[in-house]
């Protein structure tokens, strides 16, 4: 989202942390009521205060974010309703602190995140809904398959969109140190949408983490996005399928700027001999290029010979799926930094949209195990470079990491991790395969 999310939606969150239930079909989730969740008990704060409140109290924080929101034009009345919630709950700061991340491969992740199941349940959505997914893409520009896979990734289409009071959890992580500003800011739009008049506090329930509705979203999206799709004179994506399609479609189109007319993401096959330090989202080049370069659809046909820029995605490397990644694919990496989450996601979507499976690769694709890529991780920080959380997961600034090292080192620079680039960097000699008009380096000292 505008603010990069970092953390998974429900669906999400229940097939990385939970047992294996987002992955089988879910009962249909239209016309089910939610229930109310009782009164949170207030949970002891921190005993002296958090570290970066000055020892602040609690109770003393709190006054200060409720002058904060009236400030904010938040009313008396929305804070009096809201009174009961505005509690700390230490167990949703351990979740927080304890949050697991996912380290399967692309293709393992797509198959079971964009499941046929899922793929089917998108398009009979897009049929039952015609009417509000056809309005969403004529005023926002943004397909209804791409709305649609947003939808089914983040609740399974409202199945499962959490079941945690919304405020405790904000206020909690407001109120914690990891990521306080940013907390107090969405507690503050949640109390924005109950003056509004969208939901009542004892109908915010969500994930762990705030986020609201069938897509998921952070208050703050909800408060600036979120539409009155079906003219109730509320905006609820908790419970209207319509007000979900419009809200998602404006995001999409005003909050991460979709290109009306353009795609997403394309699979392709790509040579063997191809300048692999040319496939980076960093580096575009239009299409006419990629068709110089050998790339052309999975089935052999030529891709148009046109000036739409494109990058050169391999989320596995050279030997795994590979993808043009249009400008539109900035919307993917803005709603979730996670590359794996955000590739599913528009793959996911071209699969609604009737594109075929994936190509298999030809052999299994070798990963290093969780235990080396934190020791290449720790090399590359050694080296001099900015991998982010030395944490085994080989996000952005790693895969950017792994590039360079790969060039250095006369390797294919698909920004894969290897155990031959890792056994380069532990300066142990290895016998490379140079790329293609490069010369391997001698191992670093």
């Amino acid at each position: 989202m505008s603010m990069t999310r970092f953390f998974p939606g429900a669906v999400l969150l229940a097939v990385l942390c939970g047992p294996q239930q987002a992955s089988a079909q879910p009962a249909p989730a239209s016309a089910r009521p939610l229930a109310a969740p009782a009164r949170p008990a207030a949970a002891p704060a921190p005993r002296g205060g958090a570290a970066c409140h000055n020892g602040m109290s609690f109770d003393r924080f709190l006054a200060d974010l409720k002058q904060q929101a009236v400030a904010a034009g938040v009313s008396q009345r929305a804070l009096a309703e809201a009174a009961p919630y505005l509690v700390y709950d230490q167990s949703i700061v351990n979740r927080d602190r304890g949050q697991r991340v996912f380290g399967q491969v692309f293709n393992e992740f797509a198959a079971r995140m964009a499941a046929v199941y899922r793929m089917q349940q998108g398009q009979a959505k897009i049929k039952t809904h015609a009417a509000a997914f056809a309005r969403a893409e004529k005023e926002y520009g943004v397909p209804p398959a791409v709305i649609a896979a947003f939808w089914g990734l983040e609740s399974d289409f409202g199945a499962n969109m959490g079941n945690l009071p919304t405020l405790p959890s904000l206020m909690s992580l407001a109120y914690d140190c990891r990521r306080s500003e940013m907390f107090e800011k969405e507690t503050i739009a949640a109390l924005k949408i109950i003056d509004r008049g969208d939901l009542a506090p004892s109908e915010m329930i969500g994930s762990w983490a705030g986020e609201l509705g069938q897509t998921q979203f952070l208050p703050s999206h909800y408060f600036n996005y979120a539409v009155d799709y079906d003219g109730d004179g509320h905006r609820n994506m908790l419970r209207s399928p319509d007000d979900v399609i419009g809200s998602t479609a404006n995001y999409i189109a005003n909050g991460l700027k979709w290109r009306r007319g353009e795609p997403w993401l394309q699979e392709v096959r790509v040579p063997q001999n191809l300048p692999w330090d040319q496939a980076d989202l960093t580096i575009k080049h239009p299409r006419s290029k990629w068709t110089q370069f050998g790339v052309t659809y999975p089935d052999g046909k030529a891709l148009p010979n046109d000036s739409l820029p494109a990058s050169l995605l391999l989320p596995m490397g050279r030997h795994g799926p590979a993808f043009l990644a249009y400008p539109n694919f900035a919307a993917y990496t803005e709603w979730n930094n996670s590359l794996i989450y955000s590739t599913t996601a528009g793959y996911l979507a071209t699969r609604i949209a009737g594109a075929p499976p994936m190509q298999r690769p030809s052999a299994p694709v070798a990963q290093l195990p969780f235990n080396e890529l934190r020791e290449l991780q720790q090399l590359l920080v050694r080296a001099g470079f900015n991998v982010g959380k030395v944490d085994g997961i080989m996000g952005q600034l790693s895969r950017t990491a792994v590039k360079t090292m790969q060039i250095k080192y006369g390797l294919p620079a698909d920004s894969w991790p290897t155990a031959e680039l890792l056994a380069r960097m532990r300066g142990v000699p290895a016998a490379p395969r140079a790329a293609p008009g490069a010369t391997a380096l001698p191992p670093a000292r």
